[in-house]
Formats: structure tokens, sequence, C-alpha cells
């Protein structure tokens, strides 16, 4: 359940010490960016984010979004993949190219007196991609290997499911990476389509940090991004439809212990009760050890290693989710305590709990502006969900902010254990033989 995508914004939750200064710039060409100048070591970062991502796959075509990206350095213009590999290292550059459910993002990482090459470098790859027979075929094994291994992994089975489960006919619904025979079948043509419905500039939001300036960087959007047509073929998915009903659902699987994945209603970034709600998340669950599932099912009865629980905020659907593994013949009684804990919040939190969970979201957990590479990220993510320029300077105000009462209010609103949906993936013990049980 959680996605690829969600990594990043989650990452962007956290804010710096000091304020950072982030600019503005729009392209001669129109394209805009979010840029955090640093002359002071000769290096430059960018983030590359195009919006929808693999949710762009035609519905007969999963997998073909996540296939093309796998390809997209794998030669491009004249040069083959191993010499379009070597022309890279000889910068001394670093591309990544990478796709989720809400966005395909591409980095580039250059020194300042490679700037320019490795940006004509990365708009081949863009622009120009080679697809060759070898290299689509070299990618789609390696993408059929982690399909094969996902179908035989407990955590990934019960992942599969409950996105099933909660999405219904959207593309968070199934995995990026299609099936075996929907990758099968994919052919060069299909990866051209896939590239023209989502890399386009009418869709792509643009983060940068490092020696540059506005007007250097401008140009160099150009260069990169240019080339690229003005729309993608295919519109942005629609928002989801969170279909999770209350209830167990069970995946007989041969082992001695059950993994366990629960998820129910969640709510996007830009609600009122959002910064509340991540308060609240903290307590609950997702503060490690100090969290109150922790607590109760691990510190008290020793029923797992570990359980957490992340507010997870895609784009076009959320969830408050969670999950954990235990011995099958306690996992009936963990099951019971994650739902009585999931109640427990709408009765309201102590002050020493909302004053722990706020420090350390604001200052033990903060994720650090170190380095252009996670400041670029961080903007191209912002941009993504939406967010105001100013909000890393902003952000922890929003946190301190949250009051006992808002916490109460919003666990009231989205905790309710009857709602709760749980998948189980092992022999489980203790559970009601009236729930679903798949084979």
């Amino acid at each position: 359940m959680i996605r690829a995508a969600i990594t990043l914004f989650f990452a962007v939750l956290a804010v710096p010490a000091h304020a950072i200064d982030i600019r503005e710039v729009t392209s001669p060409g129109g394209i805009k960016a979010w840029l955090v100048p640093d002359d002071t070591i000769p290096f430059v970062a960018l983030e590359f984010a195009f919006k929808g991502g693999a949710s762009l796959d035609q519905p007969d075509k999963r997998g073909a979004i996540n296939l093309m990206t796998g390809t997209l350095e794998e030669g491009a213009g004249t040069r083959d993949s191993v010499a379009f590999a070597q022309a890279v290292e000889d910068l001394g550059a670093q591309f990544s190219f990478d796709v989720g459910d809400d966005s395909l993002s591409v980095g580039m990482r250059a020194l300042s007196e490679n700037r320019d090459e490795a940006a004509a470098l990365l708009a081949e790859a863009l622009t120009q991609p080679r697809f060759d027979d070898a290299a689509v075929e070299r990618v789609r094994a390696q993408i059929q290997s982690i399909i094969r291994s996902e179908a035989t992994d407990p955590q990934a089975i019960a992942a599969t499911e409950m996105s099933r489960q909660a999405w219904g006919d959207h593309p968070y619904a199934t995995s990026i990476n299609g099936t075996l025979e929907s990758v099968a079948s994919l052919t060069r043509q299909d990866l051209v389509a896939a590239k023209n419905r989502v890399l386009a500039r009418d869709r792509v939001v643009v983060g940068a940090a490092g020696d540059i300036s506005p007007e250097e960087l401008g140009l160099l959007l150009d260069q990169v991004l240019g080339g690229l047509p003005e729309q993608g073929t295919a519109p942005l998915p629609e928002p989801a439809r969170l279909q999770l009903t209350g209830g167990v659902t069970v995946i007989d699987w041969d082992s001695p212990q059950t993994v366990v994945s629960f998820a129910g209603p969640g709510l996007p970034i830009d609600d009122p009760d959002y910064f509340a709600a991540y308060v609240a998340n903290h307590i609950l669950g997702g503060g490690g050890f100090s969290s109150r599932l922790m607590e109760e099912i691990r510190e008290k009865r020793g029923l797992t290693y570990g359980v957490g629980t992340t507010l997870a905020t895609g784009v076009y659907g959320q969830t408050w989710q969670g999950g954990m593994a235990g011995s099958n013949a306690t996992t009936g009684q963990a099951v019971d305590l994650i739902r009585q804990e999931w109640d427990r919040m709408a009765q309201g939190v102590t002050d020493r709990e909302l004053t722990d969970a706020k420090t350390y979201l604001t200052g033990e957990y903060p994720l650090r502006f170190d380095g252009n590479g996670k400041i670029a990220g961080i903007l191209a993510g912002m941009q993504l969900i939406g967010f105001p320029i100013d909000y890393v300077n902003t952000r922890n105000a929003k946190v301190e902010a949250v009051t006992a009462e808002d916490v109460k209010r919003v666990a009231g609103r989205l905790l309710d254990a009857d709602s709760l949906r749980f998948v189980l993936v092992g022999r489980p013990e203790g559970i009601a033989a009236t729930e679903d049980v798949v084979n």
C-alpha cells in the first residue's frame, strides 16, 4: 500500500533548522522551476517530476511506463547503452530514472564544469531514447524477476491484496510492474506510446539546487525539456475512491508467522486536519518505540518485533495504514489490540504524548537539508503535492499549533476500528471463522 512516490511526500514533511531561500525561475521557453542557489561547491542537482507517473498506463498495457522508464538510460541518440553509460561516466555525472503511481522522476547530478554536457545527454535520453531490443529484453527480464519474487513474498502479497480491495478499477489497485503476461506482450511501439503519455512539458515540475544562477537554470531547463511535446497524450488520472470495508481477509500461506496489513480512510495533505492527523499518527504507530501500538503489542506482550502506521498520502488517494508480523498463534490477539488502540485515539491523548510527539517531529526527526540532491528532490516533491513555496519555512509552526483537541477531533473523524480492513497472509489463529478467507 505504501507507494513509491509516498516516500518523497513524507520527506517533504520535514523542515531544516534555518530558513531556506527558494527562488521561482521561469525559463525563456516558459518552463517553471524552484531553485535554491548554493555556490559553495561547484556542483548542481536537478530533479524533474512528471505528474501522473505509472498511473497513466493504458489499462491493457499495465507495466509499460515502468518498463519504458527502466530503459530511458539504456541508450539514446547515436549511443547504445554501453556508449551512453560511458559518456555519463566520463563527465562524472549521475542520472536517475524512477517511476511510481504519482510521478515519473528524473534526476541529474553534475559538476558545474560539465553541467551543460550532462544536460545535453539527459535531453537525448528524454527525447531520443533508442529502446534497443537487447536493452528492452534485459530490463524486461529484470522486471519479470521482480514480479515472480513478489508472488512468493508474504508482505508483497498482503500489499497487493490490500491495494486491490482499496482502489477498485483505479491504477492504484494494481502494481506498476504489471503482470508476467502484460510485460511479456509489450513491444517497442508500446514503449514509445508510453513515453508520449507521460513525458511532456505540461506536466513537469522541477527542483534545482547548487551552483547555478536563475538565468543559467532557465537556459538549462529549455535545453533538457525543450524537445519534449507540449502536452502528454493521456489525461492525468482522476481521484481514486477508497473502497475499503471493515473486516479481515486471510490468505493461506504455509508459514509459522502471519504478515498483518491494515488500512482505513486517510486524508490529503491539503486537508485542514492533516497536521493533527500527522501528530496523531506519530502517537498511535508512527513514533517507533514511543508509539501506543508498539508499547501495547511489543513491549507489554511481545507479540511482534515491530508494528507501525503511516499516513499514505498519494496524490490521487489516501489511506491511514500499518503493518506488522507475528506468530500465527497470537495474530488474533494482535489484531484485537490494533482495533482497540485504533478506537482509543478518539478518547484523546495526554499532554505528555502531545508534547513529546511535537518535539520529536519538529526537532529530532527533521529531514536534513544536507545536500543539493536532497534539496532538489524536496523542491520537486513540494510542487508535485501543491505546497506553497514557503512551506519548508512554515511547516514547524503548523505542527506546533496542533492541540490535544485537534488530535481528538481527527481521530474521531477517521479512526474507526469497524472500518479497518485487515489482510493476513499466513495461518493465523484466533480469527473469527466468519471472516473472509482466501485460499
